[in-house]
């Protein structure tokens, strides 16, 4: 039945949930193991205190914006550093089973940013996924790429694999139909959470010129890094 396939179509989308580095990232439900608090954090590209300075003065302009615009949506922030020594560059927002909001980022990303506007820009663009519920959208949309594809392999008269793959492709497609323009606006309202916060969102912004370009592929993850800087400087000159 379609119905009791949506499981792994629904896993491959999780797994494709949208993060600042054209990186992917784990779903929300993966456990995180070697995930610890933000106090035991040391990085390369920022010293501890530098990192913690970030998240201190980040932290509330992120809850207070979260607060202003999702009143429905928790938002007491948790921030995570996932230790692992082979975890690529990245930062990811998820969501806890009790529904609390979590912003990790691998010690690969802290030793890569130049500087803490750098720093603080990933974070306010993290902390926008939540408050715009990117996650939970690009999950819907998953579903229901899953399950079309599953009818139209019915449909077909498919055997249990094609079926499988079907609705596979189908959650794919679906997590990927909106995923450039949500990293756009996470672009757009992380640029104010970090201006509000006393950081340079435009400086920030650079990270993006040193990143894999991902360019503008048909259903690709994430935007042209060009794009993505035009919208931080569009954002920053309109406030």
């Amino acid at each position: 039945m379609i119905t009791s396939r949506l499981v792994l179509a629904f896993g491959v989308a999780l797994g494709l949930s949208a993060c600042v580095t054209p990186v992917s990232t784990p779903p929300s439900s993966t456990p995180q193991p070697s995930a610890s608090p933000v106090s035991t954090a040391g990085s390369k590209g920022v010293t501890v205190s530098q990192f913690t300075s970030v998240v201190a003065r980040m932290e509330p302009v992120a809850e207070a914006e979260c607060r202003a615009r999702a009143p429905q949506a928790n938002c007491d922030y948790k921030i995570l550093v996932d230790r692992r020594a082979d975890a690529p560059a990245n930062a990811y927002q998820s969501v806890t089973e009790s529904g609390q909001p979590t912003i990790t980022f691998t010690v690969a990303l802290i030793a890569d940013v130049h500087n803490v506007d750098e720093l603080a820009f990933v974070m306010g663009h993290e902390a926008a996924h939540h408050i715009r519920g990117h996650l939970g959208r690009t999950q819907d949309t998953a579903v229901a790429g899953a399950v079309i594809g599953g009818l139209l392999g019915a449909a077909l008269g498919a055997d249990a694999q094609s079926l499988q793959t079907l609705q596979n492709l189908g959650a794919t497609v679906g997590s990927r139909t909106y995923s450039k323009a949500y990293e756009l606006e996470a672009d757009q309202l992380g640029t104010i959470i970090a201006a509000r916060a006393g950081f340079n969102p435009v400086r920030g912004a650079q990270y993006f010129a040193r990143i894999p370009d991902p360019g503008d592929q048909f259903l690709g993850s994430h935007p042209p890094n060009a794009q993505r800087i035009e919208t931080v400087k569009r954002t920053m000159a309109n406030m």
